[in-house]
């Protein structure tokens, strides 16, 4: 036996190779492009965060933090929860911080959900969500959003149920989409999910990142769904810092009590000094108040800036994230579009086939607009020239 054939593998995830954002970041330095394509702010976190976190190292906050999170952050969580959504979770038993909301996800998948469990997923869909499921031996059956407005058709999921059915994997505001969730969206999801055993697992990492005076719409407000519900989000996204990695999840005592089995075994518990900080800092209420108005003038920025191209706009309620059709610049599928806007025009955007299981391509790219506005001016005045 050779040595290449004693190091055989059978891949438990065949079809993933490398994802689009680490493609499209890495051509985009190769090509000195203007990066709207990977999700993350091309500017610093705010000076404030920084300075706490260096004065929690020069205290000695260096070792393991408590597996389900500093006492302090979770307490001040359950706080904030509690005043924006009226959702009261038990600092001890019902909430833990994880390191990154990808590894939440991951954690409650993996959790919950058994060999041969069904899993909901809406279609597009963020790209972490498929390869747990099939890691834990679930299948996926994917439900399409409406287009192009980017909403559940209940009936739709109504279908998609069955006794096999042990998940449904929500996201809002929605990558890559931008679209929300709406109250009447929780009170059919209420109604299909009542005496079943289905739990939801809700990805609400940019639940601050909501327009045009909307409100963000949590199954942690929702009292039906919160007692069946695992609701995600993420500092990351909050204080512009996606590099720190840590996020938490809001679950009922029996359903963190397995959630924690999980997670103590991926993580055990984030960086400790950025728990302290982030606690501190969960005190400043304006400071993540204010992101949906700091957003909402990049976004509108980002589309003014915009209106002379041959782009057509999607419409965005959150995330910061701008969908746009390019049917009029070009017949070429997504992939080949958006790495030629790289090597031949220097920006980079994401197609959104990729958040498609089947590759369905609507001609339409993600950009991101999570940018300085030098970077938005830049970008846009090279789209407009296409």
């Amino acid at each position: 036996m050779t040595e290449q054939q004693a190091l055989s593998v059978e891949s438990k995830l065949p079809g993933v190779g490398e994802t689009i954002f680490t493609t499209m970041s890495r051509l985009a330095q190769e090509h000195g492009a203007v990066n709207l394509s990977q999700g993350y702010p091309d500017f610093d976190v705010h000076p404030r965060l920084i300075e706490l976190v260096h004065a929690f190292m020069l205290q000695g906050c260096n070792q393991y933090a408590p597996m389900p999170g500093v006492g302090l952050l979770r307490e001040r969580i359950a706080a904030k929860v509690l005043r924006l959504y009226g959702g009261d979770y038990d600092p001890q038993d019902e909430i833990t911080v994880s390191a990154g909301a990808t590894e939440a996800l991951f954690a409650a998948i993996t959790a919950f959900v058994h060999p041969g469990d069904e899993v909901v997923v809406f279609e597009p869909a963020y790209d972490a969500y498929v390869p747990a499921v099939r890691l834990a031996g679930g299948r996926p059956v994917f439900v399409p959003l409406t287009w192009p407005g980017c909403g559940i058709d209940w009936e739709a999921v109504k279908c998609a149920l069955s006794p096999r059915t042990r998940m449904i994997i929500l996201n809002t505001p929605h990558n890559p989409t931008g679209a929300v969730l709406e109250p009447s969206d929780l009170e059919h999801l209420a109604e299909l999910v009542e005496g079943s055993r289905i739990i939801l697992l809700s990805d609400e990492v940019y639940e601050h990142i909501i327009f045009d005076n909307r409100r963000h719409a949590s199954l942690a407000g929702h009292p039906e769904l919160r007692r069946r519900s695992c609701v995600v989000s993420s500092f990351g996204k909050t204080y512009h810092a996606t590099g720190w990695k840590t996020g938490y999840c809001l679950a009922p005592r029996a359903l963190t009590a397995e959630f924690r089995k999980v997670h103590q075994y991926l993580t055990f518990a984030p960086v400790t000094p950025i728990q302290h900080a982030y606690a501190e800092i969960l005190a400043e209420p304006a400071l993540y108040e204010g992101l949906r108005a700091f957003y909402q003038r990049k976004r509108d920025l980002f589309a003014g800036l915009l209106e002379t191209s041959r782009l057509r706009l999607l419409e965005c309620r959150g995330t910061y994230f701008q969908l746009a059709d390019y049917a009029a610049v070009s017949d070429e599928p997504d992939t080949v579009f958006a790495r030629r806007l790289i090597t031949e025009h220097g920006v980079a955007a994401i197609p959104t086939s990729v958040f498609f299981h089947d590759g369905s391509d609507r001609h339409v790219v993600r950009f991101c607009f999570a940018k300085q506005d030098t970077t938005l001016t830049q970008g846009a005045g090279i789209l407009c020239r296409l």
